[in-house]
């Protein structure tokens, strides 16, 4: 399975795609902005997109999901239902823009992508509708975790008492994975959970 980022839109949203060599099979997780830079990164795989996947509904990670779901018709465009409408000031529901193909995901949800299988955690703290989504040993961790640090909680739309369950989740994840998050660089959850402020805070609560 190979992993390609893409830094998109005036946020400097980390896009993902998620490609499965044998099968040629791929997904994009958070397009953030540039639909077609998207389309051209997939057409030079020479990959099939089957889903697009967001990891909550903030513009930031989604701008571009109508416009690559009209360039991709066969994909399906998956989003947690508690961030299908607008979301805290960030009025881009994709409940409108996409319609009646928009699919759902929630916790334990998983999705195949050639032999990987895609799985869903559910994480509020950011957004109510905040997902992690594991494939293998990669952990594609949207705005719940970064290097070093964590999601904004002080957003309109925030669920600030979920943030820290969250967090403890994925650090009792068993084993080590490589985390990508939705800003900033690539890390490790080994790495996080040594030296990361708000998971070493919940040791002591």
């Amino acid at each position: 399975m190979k992993v390609i980022r893409s830094i998109l839109g005036e946020l400097e949203t980390n896009c993902y795609i998620l490609y499965d060599e044998e099968s040629g099979e791929a997904a994009v997780i958070d397009p953030a902005d540039e639909a077609e830079t998207i389309r051209d990164a997939i057409e030079n795989l020479g990959a099939t997109l089957r889903y697009i996947l967001l990891t909550h509904g903030h513009r930031d990670h989604t701008l571009a999901a109508p416009r690559l779901h009209e360039l991709f018709p066969g994909a399906a465009v998956y989003i947690h239902p508690a961030d299908k409408g607008v979301v805290g000031i960030y009025h881009y529901p994709m409940e409108e823009l996409i319609g009646a193909e928009l699919k759902f995901y929630d916790e334990g949800d998983t999705l195949p992508l050639g032999k990987e299988t895609i799985e869903v955690l559910h994480t509020p703290g950011h957004t109510g509708g905040s997902v992690c989504l594991r494939c293998g040993t990669a952990l594609f961790t949207g705005d719940t975790l970064f290097a070093g640090s964590m999601g904004r909680i002080d957003l309109p739309g925030a669920q600030p008492d979920k943030m820290m369950p969250s967090l403890a989740r994925l650090a009792k994840l068993s084993g080590d994975y490589d985390v990508y998050p939705g800003h900033m660089e690539t890390t490790t959850m080994a790495r996080e959970r040594q030296y990361n402020l708000y998971i070493k805070m919940l040791s002591v609560q």
